[in-house]
């Protein structure tokens, strides 16, 4: 009688070997009726050594454990701990087969307003404050010109100005109206786009559909003490957001210096949520 042979254990980035399964673009989890997928999900789950669990296409208690300790034994792209919560969104689904399986959202449908606004953000990467530190220079002025601020007035954070100046010039040139929020504060924006109607969405319900998550959409983070910082979603890719943003810089210090493309910020990390100015 041959040996019985040990589940193999899981990487610390586990990559599918025997699939070519994409990301569904919602979450699953208990409740959610997707067989052919949860037994997908299931049977990876058993090949990485987070089993035996039957591979049945119900999303049960111990398909649930199963990704628990997947989750505990994983991380992400960017190295962080994932969130042990038993639900396979994006993060999870890259940890089991692997980033390239969750696809890019570049090529999603987007209004001519907004496709504008993002070429025109992408045409400011590299703009620069003068001095660095100084919230000030020939274009941080013009940004903050736009929301109707003095810069020599005082220090004044610009990352929310800056997104109102691409859509502004994006607006201009295709003859119509600027439609986002006219104000130099992040939080403002946010509380003055939920009053206007504006599409508010929250971090949960992309991770729970995918298809939510498009280009244009303006991120918003909480700092804390009123404060705030935004930016435009570029796109999607090995599960992180790739993001087009005024007064950051890329290793991501409270001090920003310039317009970035950055490349690390994770769908959790934007704590207040998204705004689509998608018509």
């Amino acid at each position: 009688m041959s040996p019985r042979r040990r589940a193999a254990s899981p990487s610390r980035r586990t990559r599918a070997t025997d699939t070519t399964l994409e990301y569904p673009g919602y979450a699953l989890k208990a409740g959610v009726k997707a067989p052919v997928t949860i037994r997908a999900v299931q049977q990876r789950l058993n090949q990485v050594g987070c089993g035996p669990i039957a591979v049945s296409g119900i999303y049960d208690r111990a398909t649930q454990g199963a990704v628990r300790l997947l989750q505990a034994r994983s991380v992400d792209g960017q190295g962080q701990s994932l969130k042990i919560d038993g639900v396979v969104g994006p993060l999870t689904w890259a940890a089991l087969f692997g980033s390239h399986r969750v696809p890019s959202i570049a090529d999603t449908p987007i209004s001519a307003l907004v496709k504008a606004t993002l070429s025109v953000a992408s045409s400011q990467v590299g703009v620069m404050e003068d001095p660095p530190g100084s919230n000030r220079g020939l274009k941080v002025d013009e940004y903050l010109k736009a929301v109707g601020i003095n810069p020599s007035a005082g220090s004044y954070a610009w990352c929310a100005a800056f997104v109102y100046w691409s859509f502004g010039q994006a607006a201009t040139r295709l003859g119509t109206d600027n439609p986002t929020i006219r104000t130099a504060g992040v939080l403002d924006h946010w509380r003055k786009a939920g009053q206007a109607g504006i599409t508010r969405l929250h971090a949960g319900e992309i991770l729970d559909d995918l298809s939510l998550l498009k280009p244009g959409l303006v991120f918003v983070i909480n700092t804390g003490g009123g404060h705030g910082h935004m930016g435009l979603v570029e796109d999607f890719r090995d599960d992180r957001l790739i993001t087009i943003e005024g007064n950051t810089n890329l290793p991501g210090d409270r001090e920003g210096v310039g317009v970035f493309r950055r490349t690390g910020r994770s769908i959790t990390e934007i704590n207040q949520g998204f705004l689509s100015y998608d018509s």
